[in-house]
C-alpha cells in the first residue's frame, strides 16, 4: 500500500533520513507500520535536528517538498499566490499515485488537502484533526473551513476524520480519537508526591503566547508571595524567551523559577516523576499530550478549559480547571495543597485514566483505519 502523507509540519533531512518534531514522527512511525511506502508532502526547512526531533523509521519514503505559505503580511500573501499552483499539483499527484490519503489538520497544507481530496472520492482517506474540533470555538477561517469540508459528507467522501473528544451532533464520518506516548511497559507504579517541603511546578510547551508560559510562571509566582515554598521548571523553547527571561530577573525570581529549553523525552518523563504538578493554561489544544503524559507519572495537570480538556480532567475531579483569573487560580491550587486527601485522590485517578490509552491501544486503533 502507498500512503499519501501532507502535512505543513517542517522536516529536515541529515544523514540519509528525514526527520521532524519528534511527537508527531512517533505517531505517523506507527501509521507506517501497515504501509509498503509513504510519499509525504510537506516543507522541507529544518537545517539541524535538536532534542526535540527525531527521523521516520520507515525505510521507503518518497518525500515532495513543498514551498512554505502563510498570509500574515500583504507581501507573503502575494507570494503565496504564485506558490500555490505547483504545491496544489503536487498534492494531486501524490494523492493520485497512492492507495491511501491521510491528511494533518489542522494547517496551510492541511486546508489544501481538504480541498484537494474531494477529487478522489473512492480512495480510502483519514484525517487526524490535532486542534481544538469544538464547533463553537473561536478559531481562524482557515480551521472552520477545514472543520467544515472535512464534516461535511457531500463533499468528502470515503474519510474517517479522527478528532478529540467526543462533540454532539457531529457527522457520521468524524471519529473520536486520543494519542498516546507511553506503552504497557511504561507502567511501572508511581505514587503522588508527599506535599510536604517544596512544592514543585513543570511546565512542558513552546514558549508562546497561546501556550500562556507566563501565567505559569505568575501563578508559580502568586504562590510564592503568599508565603508557600514552589519552584517551577519550564521545558520549550519559543518567541517569548527573552521576555520571560526579563519577567523572571525583573521580579528577582531565578531561584524558583528555572527555564530549561528543549529537551528530550527522557528528561521530560524525569520531570513529571519528580513533580507535584504540570501546568498549561493554554488558549487552544486539542488532545494535549503534556496533560496526559503528566497524568500517567503522576503530575497532576492544572490546565485551561478548552477543547477536550475538562474531559481529560473529569470536569476538575482529576485536574484544577483554571478560569485564568489569578487570583481564584492561585485560591484553588493553595486548596488542593492544603487538602493532601483530596491531592492523593486526584493523583491517582489520573494515573489510572491516563494508563489507558497507551501506545498500544492508539496502534490497535490505527490499524483498524486500513481495510483488511
Amino acid at each position: 500500500m502507498t500512503f499519501c502523507l501532507i502535512t505543513h509540519v517542517p522536516h529536515g533531512f541529515q544523514n540519509g533520513e528525514y526527520y521532524a518534531y519528534s511527537p508527531y514522527v512517533r505517531e505517523m512511525n506507527i501509521w507506517a507500520k501497515y504501509v509498503d511506502k509513504i510519499i509525504v508532502v510537506a516543507p522541507l526547512t529544518l537545517k539541524e535536528k535538536t532534542a526535540i526531533e527525531i527521523p521516520y523509521s520507515h525505510q521507503n519514503i518518497d518525500f515532495r517538498t513543498v514551498a512554505s505559505y502563510h498570509f500574515l503580511s500583504l507581501q507573503s500573501a502575494f507570494q503565496t499566490i504564485f506558490k500555490l499552483p505547483k504545491i496544489v499539483f503536487k498534492i494531486y499527484k501524490a494523492m493520485q499515485q497512492s492507495d491511501h490519503i491521510h491528511l494533518r489538520c489542522p494547517g496551510n497544507m492541511g486546508l489544501l488537502g481538504c480541498l484537494v481530496q474531494i477529487l478522489f472520492p473512492n480512495k480510502p482517506k483519514t484525517a487526524k484533526y490535532a486542534g481544538n474540533w469544538d464547533l463553537e470555538a473561536k478559531q481562524p477561517l482557515s480551521y472552520r473551513l477545514q472543520k467544515w469540508i472535512l464534516s461535511n459528507t457531500f463533499l468528502t467522501k470515503n474519510m474517517q476524520v479522527l478528532v478529540y473528544g467526543e462533540w454532539e451532533n457531529s457527522t457520521k464520518n468524524i471519529k473520536p480519537f486520543f494519542t498516546a506516548s507511553y506503552s504497557e511497559r511504561d507502567k511501572i507504579a508511581v505514587s503522588p508526591r508527599p506535599l510536604t517541603g517544596k512544592i514543585s511546578f513543570v511546565f512542558v510547551g513552546t514558549l508562546s503566547n497561546g501556550k500562556q508560559p507566563l501565567y505559569a510562571i505568575q501563578l508559580v509566582e502568586q504562590l510564592y508571595k503568599n508565603g508557600y515554598d514552589v519552584a517551577l521548571t519550564v521545558f520549550g523553547e519559543g518567541a517569548e524567551r527573552n521576555s520571560l527571561e526579563d519577567y523572571i530577573k525583573t521580579n528577582s525570581l531565578e531561584n524558583i523559577i528555572s527555564l530549561e529549553g528543549n529537551q528530550n523525552q527522557e528528561t521530560v518523563k524525569a520531570a513529571y516523576i519528580k513533580n507535584h504538578f504540570v501546568v498549561l493554561p493554554s488558549l487552544s489544544e486539542g488532545w494535549p499530550k503534556v496533560i496526559a503524559e503528566g497524568m500517567f507519572w503522576g503530575c497532576l495537570p492544572i490546565a485551561s478549559r478548552v477543547s477536550c480538556v475538562p474531559n481529560m480532567l473529569d470536569n476538575g475531579n482529576r485536574g484544577l480547571l483554571l478560569k485564568l483569573q489569578l487570583d481564584d487560580d492561585v485560591s484553588q491550587i493553595e486548596a488542593i495543597i492544603k487538602d493532601e486527601n483530596r491531592y492523593r485522590a486526584q493523583v491517582n485517578d489520573a494515573i489510572q485514566w491516563s494508563r489507558q490509552y497507551t501506545l498500544d491501544v492508539f496502534e490497535n486503533e490505527i490499524k483498524q483505519l486500513f481495510p483488511s
